[in-house]
């Protein structure tokens, strides 16, 4: 027997019966070590998801003490009929409570958490999403952090945030971006609450152990929760400096903020997200997507984050898309329309404001109940998933073949 014969046999060769029980004596004397003594071959924590072609496969978790750790996300839907009640309860509590309610606009939300996450605050693998109301009046004092952040609003009046210095003045359907390492602030100074939609890398932040915030702004105005940022550029600079499609200006030289290859554009207008959507109707479109359109960093076209990216669809009346599965999750708001979304063999059937989430790896495809067209925007980790080689995308033909559209 060669060398390298007796290394074949000897590296794959179980442990015996006794031998393991030794170790797991062993691993009990160790437990206050935190320490775990190997009595397990690894096992993978999922099943080769690309060979599967089962409409319904969700990915099947390895068994044993080396995934046993591992939980998986799990397709949602978050119904608008029956998560916006708790924001009217939770908006009530703030303008009874015994505090200002400056001191009470950070906890007047509640955070979405994926049934296969056990308890994590996050709707997938690397995107946490929040669901945040302000009462009339209502500030949250200025500051940034380590994580990106947006706003998508879902109210006809979304209030104000104000970032780097650029009041950004909302309304349904607008996407304003915090990046990372940008002072913000929010505010309501309209006459009925203002709800949004807050999306943020911050698992991701969390698993890297880099999470941290700042609330002590240099020449911040006011005291206390009511410190606010000083106005130094003017209401939609962004939209002014960014807002033409193909025309860059030359004089922007910096960033915004110290973020790295963020955005500097932070307030794209829901009224000409729709605008570019129905330009674009009479287009053949994606078969899978319907007709999208992305957000992207003016700059370089790019997504918005290195780590998140947003997009928009118009699914038309009576559309059905073809089924699509990706390595990347993401996460839905429908902002027009109804509709439903089928995903491994579960069937979401969504209208205005309701919010679900796809997974990765898992099939699914969008159908449009007219008679109107439906909106959906989108929020998804695949920029991460590039950048550390691990994207790929899969679709099914009309005759149901499956095609590798990202290898």
């Amino acid at each position: 027997m060669t060398m390298s014969d007796d290394v074949k046999t000897t590296a794959h060769a179980p442990l015996s019966s006794d031998a393991r029980a030794r170790m797991e004596a062993l691993n009990a004397d160790a437990k206050h070590l935190s320490i775990w003594l190997r009595t397990q071959a690894n096992a993978p924590a999922q099943q080769p998801w690309f060979k599967e072609t089962n409409l319904a496969q969700a990915g099947k978790l390895a068994e044993g003490r080396v995934a046993a750790g591992q939980m998986k996300a799990v397709p949602h839907h978050w119904k608008w009929s029956e998560i916006s009640p708790y924001l009217d309860k939770i908006a009530r509590i703030a303008t009874e409570a015994d505090v200002p309610p400056t001191e009470f606009a950070d906890r007047q939300q509640f955070l979405l958490t994926n049934p296969g996450l056990g308890g994590r605050l996050q709707v997938a693998a690397s995107i946490r999403c929040a669901v945040s109301i302000y009462n009339p009046g209502d500030l949250a004092r200025a500051h940034l952090h380590s994580p990106n952040a947006s706003r998508t609003i879902l109210s006809d009046n979304g209030g104000y945030t104000t970032v780097e210095g650029e009041r950004c003045i909302a309304n349904r359907g607008d996407l304003i971006l915090t990046p990372n390492g940008t002072w913000h602030d929010h505010g309501n100074d309209g006459s009925t609450p203002v709800v949004w939609i807050d999306t943020l890398d911050w698992p991701l932040m969390e698993f890297l152990d880099i999470i941290w915030l700042d609330e002590d702004m240099p020449g911040a105005m006011g005291v206390d929760n009511k410190r606010q940022q000083r106005a130094s550029a003017p209401d939609g600079y962004s939209h002014d400096l960014y807002g033409v499609g193909g025309l860059m200006p030359r004089i922007a030289t910096r960033g915004r903020g110290f973020g790295k290859g963020v955005s500097p554009y932070f307030h794209y207008r829901g009224e000409d997200t729709r605008e570019a959507l129905l330009a674009l109707r009479g287009e053949a479109g994606d078969p899978r997507e319907g007709i999208a359109i992305g957000f992207v960093n003016p700059v370089n076209g790019g997504p918005v984050f290195p780590t998140l990216s947003y997009g928009a669809q118009l699914i038309r009346a009576g559309e059905e898309t073809q089924f699509k599965r990706e390595t990347s999750s993401t996460v839905y708001v429908c902002i027009s329309g109804r509709g439903e979304t089928e995903v491994a063999g579960k069937v979401f059937k969504w209208e205005e404001n309701d919010i679900f989430v796809v997974p990765n790896f898992l099939w699914r495809r969008h159908v449009c109940h007219g008679p109107k067209d439906a909106i959906l925007y989108s929020m998804t980790d695949q920029p991460l998933l590039e950048k550390i080689g691990q994207y790929r995308a899969q679709g099914m033909d009309a005759h149901g073949k499956v095609i590798n559209i990202v290898e």
